[in-house]
């Protein structure tokens, strides 16, 4: 994220959109969880800005379902996730990861799959050392990759805000082997080429996750 302390680190991206993504990011690294308020005026002076950007980003959040404006709580506060809607997401998620999984096999160079190779590896070495925040991080850049390596920026920016939305949930994974062994399966199969494989271990990855997530998560 751009916006830091007292200064933005990149003027060519709009404040708005800035704030935006650090308010996504802090969702999904649990930072803010469900229920919790946020402060326009007090988020403001922490990141060195006027009022005006935190409430355009606010809006665009609201829009895309991350946060409820509530007018007789006079508030704004992040949106959790009920079971119907994790289940929407889900099956959002397995038609468009699926078809990323295919692109990637089919185009991706092998300079890029190395890429993946190496945040698998990450991913697996942070789970034998027992540190969660490191593969959490390990595993959410895997995806951002594989998705990069799809080689189809719509493809990219309707995936973006189904994986900040789903990013809080997969940091309580309750199953890092499965996730490990499914990732080094899903870079095989891409790193061979092999687009049908590489679909098939990306729909077996996401019903399994989906699974995980509803049998042990509460809503």
């Amino acid at each position: 994220m751009s916006v830091t302390g007292k200064q933005t680190a990149d003027t060519r991206v709009p404040l708005r959109d800035q704030v935006r993504r650090e308010l996504q990011d802090r969702i999904a690294d649990g930072r803010l969880r469900p229920g919790d308020r946020i402060f326009e005026q007090e988020l403001a002076a922490e990141l060195g800005i006027s009022r005006v950007p935190v409430r355009e980003a606010i809006r665009m959040l609201q829009s895309e379902g991350f946060v409820d404006v509530l007018p007789r709580r006079r508030g704004v506060f992040v949106r959790g996730l009920d079971r119907q809607q994790v289940k929407e997401l889900f099956e959002v998620r397995e038609a468009l990861e699926v078809y990323a999984a295919r692109l990637a096999a089919e185009r991706a160079e092998a300079e890029e799959v190395a890429r993946l190779t190496d945040l698998a590896r990450k991913a697996r070495e942070a789970h034998e050392a027992g540190d969660v925040n490191e593969m959490s991080d390990a595993n959410a850049n895997f995806h951002d990759t594989l998705v990069g390596l799809a080689g189809n920026d719509l493809l990219a920016s309707m995936l973006e805000p189904l994986h900040s939305r789903l990013a809080w949930l997969f940091r309580m994974n309750l199953e890092p082997e499965r996730v490990c062994t499914e990732h080094e399966a899903l870079q095989a199969a891409i790193a061979a080429g092999d687009a049908d494989r590489a679909a098939e271990v990306a729909k077996q990855h996401v019903l399994s996750s989906r699974q995980m997530v509803l049998e042990r998560m509460l809503f």
